[in-house]
């Protein structure tokens, strides 16, 4: 006796032959999409739905990573808070002596009625390019006029002396490096007091002129700023002492110094404002004066004997 399925269940095609069609539909996509790229808006929107549902499933490797570089940071940065620590505790005696002297410092200024030295400020520049001329050290900075910056600044980095701006523009200003053949400095060796006059080459490196060859001068020294220009304050860094050529049949050594500053590189400096004028004491104006009426008055006798010997 047959069964059959009541009349109101409806089988549909067969489970090979469903396979089949999905299976042929499938590659007829797949080949289409691969000739004509059809389905990449489809492709593309059906993204915008998947990516919340992917940003979801790594949320747990994501938290995973992001605990582990926390805990390895915590610890890093736990380590270096006791290095520091154990730095500070090994520097707090020069520290305190350092104190102490600089008190000590101000004291015997006042005592001996030095006059204290002054104090430096100025304006951040950002260094815009180097100038055309392939033969001279110059450097174009974004300030000018317009920031109040004048002719004869001093310009400096955290390591030093950089240079002097020459050239002043309504927005930008030209700066001139110790490192250019135009360029003097006078500077002071840290070591001895010695004082004298370092040139630029034009090459990256500065010479000390006019030093004997008798002079106690070491590979290593430190020059410093002199102050003796009235425009670069003294005590600023400028180079160091990398070589020494001495020969008795000159009177000068031959020494050359490297800047400590980044004359060379792009970066951020700093122009300091104009040093102020010297005020001289009264005694000395009155005296400048006095000899200025002398030399004036002697001078116009002699010119009424030559009119008359004419």
């Amino acid at each position: 006796m047959d069964q059959q399925p009541p009349p109101f269940f409806k089988r549909g095609p067969a489970p090979v032959a469903l396979l089949s069609f999905y299976v042929a539909l499938s590659l007829a996509l797949l080949v289409v999409d691969a000739r004509f790229h059809t389905l990449e808006v489809l492709r593309q929107g059906l993204s915008m739905f998947t990516h919340p549902v992917q940003s979801f499933a790594h949320l747990p490797a994501q938290l995973l990573d992001n605990a582990d570089s926390y805990f390895a940071s915590l610890a890093r940065l736990q380590e270096e808070n006791a290095q520091l620590k154990r730095t500070r505790l090994e520097n707090v005696a020069a520290l305190l002596r350092s104190q102490q002297m600089e008190v000590e410092n101000e004291r015997l200024r006042k005592l001996l009625g030095v006059r204290e030295r002054q104090q430096v400020s100025g304006q951040v520049a950002q260094i815009l390019y180097s100038a055309r001329d392939p033969y001279a050290r110059r450097i174009i900075i974004d300030k000018g006029q317009q920031n109040k910056v004048v002719a004869g600044q001093p310009v400096i980095d955290d390591a030093g002396i950089v240079g002097q701006v020459t050239r002043v523009f309504p927005f930008v200003a030209e700066v001139t490096l110790i490192t250019d053949k135009e360029q003097a400095v006078p500077v002071q060796v840290v070591r001895t007091g010695l004082r004298s006059v370092v040139f630029g080459l034009g090459d990256g490196q500065l010479e000390l002129r006019f030093v004997p060859v008798t002079a106690d001068i070491q590979n290593g020294d430190m020059l410093v700023t002199s102050g003796l220009d009235g425009i670069f304050p003294a005590g600023f860094p400028v180079a160091k002492v990398v070589h020494i050529e001495s020969d008795t049949a000159y009177s000068f050594a031959r020494i050359i110094c490297t800047p400590l500053a980044g004359v060379e590189h792009f970066s951020e400096v700093m122009v300091l404002d104009p040093r102020p004028a010297v005020v001289l004491p009264e005694e000395l104006e009155s005296e400048a004066a006095s000899k200025h009426a002398k030399a004036a008055t002697r001078s116009g006798p002699a010119k009424k004997k030559r009119l008359k010997k004419d």
